[in-house]
C-alpha cells in the first residue's frame, strides 16, 4: 500500500471507530503523525486528499476538522466526477436515473405536501404551452429536483441532483430535433403531478419512468 493510502486508511479508521466525531479537530500535525506511525508529508497528502473529497475541512490558520460527514456534503465528490463523463456514457447516466427518479418520485406521493403540488402547478402554469427548449430544460431539472426533494432522501437526493447535469445536453437536443419533444414533456410533468396530488405512489412511479425512458429512447435511437 502507498504511504499516503495508508495514511487515508488510518484517519479513516480514527473517524469510523468513532475516536474522531464530526466536528471534532484532528491533534496537532506532528502529535497525530507520530500517534499513528506516519511521516508528517504522508499525513499532509492524506489531509488534503480527504480535504478534496470533503471528510475534512482545512481551516487556515487555526487547524483541521472532521466535517459534518452529511450525505450531501460528501456527494458533492460524485458531481465532481460525473463532470468528466463522455458523451457515450449519457445513456448510462439516463439508465440509473430511471432507475432511482421514479422510486423517488413514488416516494414523494406520501411526503409532500399540498403548498408544494400548488408551487410546481404554478411553475407549470408560468411556463405555458409554447416555452423555448431552454426554459423547459430548466423547468424541468427544478421540477424533478423539487420533487425528489419532497421524497425526504437526502442521500437519493444529492445522488439525482449529480447525476441531472450529464443528462441536461440531451435534454436540450431532444428538444431541438424531435417532434411535439416540448407537448410531450409538458403533458408527461402535468401527469407525474396528478398522480402526486392523488397520492398514488404507483401512478407517479410509472410516469416518471415513461418521463425518463422517452429520453433514453429517443437519444438511442439518435446515437
Amino acid at each position: 500500500m502507498a504511504v499516503t493510502d495508508e495514511a487515508i486508511e488510518k484517519i479513516k479508521g480514527m473517524i469510523v471507530s468513532g475516536a474522531l466525531r464530526p466536528g471534532d479537530r484532528l491533534p496537532r500535525e506532528s502529535e497525530l503523525a507520530a500517534d499513528l506511525g506516519l511521516s508528517r508529508n504522508s499525513l499532509r497528502e492524506a489531509v488534503r486528499a480527504l480535504s478534496l473529497i470533503r471528510i475534512l475541512d482545512v481551516r487556515q490558520g487555526d487547524g483541521t476538522y472532521v466535517t459534518s460527514l452529511d450525505p450531501q456534503l460528501l456527494l458533492e465528490a460524485l458531481s465532481f466526477v460525473v463532470d468528466f463523463h463522455r458523451d457515450d456514457t449519457v445513456l448510462e447516466f439516463l439508465a440509473v436515473r430511471r432507475m432511482l427518479e421514479p422510486a423517488a418520485t413514488a416516494l414523494a406521493a406520501s411526503r409532500i405536501s399540498e403548498r408544494e403540488l400548488d408551487a410546481l402547478s404554478a411553475r407549470l402554469d408560468a411556463l405555458g404551452t409554447e416555452p423555448s427548449v431552454e426554459e423547459l430544460v430548466a423547468c424541468d431539472l427544478e421540477f424533478h429536483r423539487s420533487i425528489v426533494g419532497a421524497s425526504g432522501n437526502s442521500v437519493l437526493c444529492s445522488l439525482l441532483d449529480g447525476l441531472s447535469g450529464p443528462t441536461t445536453r440531451a435534454r436540450v437536443w431532444r428538444g431541438l430535433t424531435q417532434e411535439d419533444a416540448v407537448g410531450r414533456t409538458l403533458h408527461e410533468h402535468r401527469a407525474i403531478l396528478a398522480a402526486l396530488r392523488d397520492r398514488d405512489a404507483e401512478a407517479a412511479r410509472s410516469w416518471a419512468t415513461v418521463h425518463i425512458a422517452s429520453v433514453e429512447q429517443w437519444l438511442r435511437a439518435s446515437l
